[in-house]
């Protein structure tokens, strides 16, 4: 039977599958280490093929369902493990969209972690769109720096979005056909993400119309997120009263939305450093001008970056998040 992976604990998969139905799934010890360089060779999103056996104990009748194939994917986003540095961990598969969480304040969103994000995006050729949350929270100087940054990745053709998750959520008329956000759902498998404490889970809450994500309080200490959100799944868009994945429809014509837990920051794997400017739109732009075709932009003689940062034609922001990639030496770093 073949399905799609919709959630995963760390011990089990629940697939769903072209009939409708759902079932927690296994995978055998030998299929997790086949090859694959990753705590978690299967991942939300994979379309899987699924094989049952009996129950073997006595007056066991049930089924045991085990994933026995992972169908090649078409994309995936991958960020370092915090388990093993050495390897990466897939954080979904098949991703038409990846929309990052943020915010001004409530807590701090760095850049560094946005661009690391967009970077991470580009390199394995994932859409990507920011959604800046907690507007409702910001004063008159913070608005400005909502409007700035904006600005700069608009610059970059990256979509942006200003709401507040919260108002959404406690919006008496639809909330998906009341928010600024509901057409880049539609259609869609989107993978949210973000540090905790940004509201991912408020605003899924709010699109799907039920309180489905536990959502949680910010750290009065540190002014950070506590986690909520303890492994990812993915829940079918809901609009109006119909769902978008009505069964016999194709699982891959649904909507989609991968919910996963807040994350620190993301290291990028198996990258040379030559390679690093590729992920910046405006670096690779200019770039092109460059005396030497291995520059790195650092310090080389005839460095079109370099002119071009000094110029204010690269944000100073988006340099400094390119360089903080470059100095990625030590494993951990931004996990």
């Amino acid at each position: 039977m073949k399905g799609l992976v919709i959630k995963s604990t760390g011990t089990s998969y629940g697939v769903h599958f072209l009939d409708g139905t759902t079932a927690d799934c296994h995978v055998k010890g030998n299929f997790r280490i086949r090859g694959i360089r990753s705590t978690n060779p299967v991942a939300i999103g994979d379309y899987v093929e699924v094989k049952t056996e009996n129950g073997t104990g006595k007056g066991e009748s049930e089924l045991t369902y085990w994933i026995t194939e992972v169908y090649d994917r078409k994309n995936y986003i991958v960020r370092r493990s915090t388990n093993l540095s050495y390897a990466s961990h897939i954080l979904a598969s098949n991703v038409d969209m990846a929309a990052l969480i943020v915010t001004i304040r409530h807590p701090e969103t760095s850049t560094t972690f946005i661009d690391r994000f967009l970077a991470t995006c580009e390199a394995y050729r994932v859409p990507a769109c920011i959604i800046f949350n907690k507007v409702d929270l910001l004063n008159e100087d913070e608005l400005q720096e909502l409007a700035a940054l904006r600005q700069l990745y608009e610059s970059l053709d990256y979509p942006t979005y200003a709401i507040s998750a919260l108002t959404l959520a406690s919006s008496p008329d639809s909330p998906l056909a009341s928010s600024p956000i509901s057409s880049i759902f539609e259609g869609k498998v989107t993978l949210l993400s973000g540090n905790s404490g940004v509201g991912k889970s408020t605003l899924l809450n709010a699109i799907l119309g039920k309180d489905i994500a536990r959502t949680g309080a910010i750290s009065s200490a540190h002014h950070k997120g506590m986690h909520t959100t303890t492994f990812s799944e993915m829940y079918p868009l809901y609009h109006s009263t119909q769902p978008l994945h009505t069964s016999p429809q194709p699982l891959h014509n649904s909507s989609w939305i991968i919910d996963t837990p807040g994350i620190k920051g993301f290291g990028l794997l198996d990258i040379e450093k030559e390679e690093v400017g590729h992920y910046f739109r405006e670096i690779f732009k200019v770039a092109r001008d460059c005396r030497y075709s291995n520059c790195i932009h650092m310090n080389e003689p005839g460095c079109a970056v370099n002119q071009a940062v000094i110029d204010g034609r690269i944000a100073l922001s988006r340099y400094e998040s390119y360089l903080s990639i470059l100095d990625d030496t030590t494993e951990g770093k931004y996990r």
